[in-house]
């Protein structure tokens, strides 16, 4: 069982430590993204997406540790979560601290993590927002001015409106 529970803090710690380079890698995006810095925005995408492939063997990893422990322990599986484990180990304190400091950093990781990505979204969104506008001010640039000749009758100055024009037999 203690193998098993080192496994799993081993694996929990190498998560920890991709989602901080994670985190790195966002906010390097961040400063991309404020100077509209497209061709290294595509080169950190192609550096988030290694670490994300680190991260789906590691998870892939850890998802086996807890199934052993939950067989271990005779505990089903969709109730073996990390905070149970470590009530479990209270008779264990080394493992315990390990697994809650483990536990701890990659939690604040991951919520540091979210802060920043939603912060880019947002970013992202307005820079969006902001092209579309450009566009629409130089599509509208181009077009000839409208303008407003209304007569007395609320027609158009120059157009006539005349009644029975319609053709049925077109």
């Amino acid at each position: 069982m203690a193998s098993l529970i080192e496994n799993l803090i081993d694996v929990l710690g190498k998560e920890d430590i991709e989602y901080k380079s994670l985190l790195d890698i966002a906010k390097e995006k961040t400063d991309a993204i404020i100077r509209n810095d497209i061709d290294e925005l595509q080169i950190i995408v192609g550096r988030e997406q290694q670490i994300i492939e680190k991260l789906d063997a590691l998870e892939s990893a850890r998802e086996e540790h807890v199934e052993d422990i939950a067989n271990v322990l005779n505990v089903p599986l969709d109730e073996m979560k990390i905070d149970r484990l470590i009530r479990m180990m209270e008779k264990q304190p080394q493992f315990q601290q390990e697994l809650i400091r483990v536990h701890d950093s990659l939690k604040e990781t991951m919520n540091q993590l979210i802060m920043l990505n939603d912060n880019n979204r947002v970013l992202l969104q307005q820079s969006l927002d902001m092209l579309e506008f450009e566009i629409n001010i130089a599509k509208s640039a181009k077009m000839a001015p409208v303008t407003a000749n209304y007569g007395k009758d609320a027609y158009g100055v120059g157009q006539s409106v005349s009644e029975g024009t319609f053709d049925a037999k077109q």
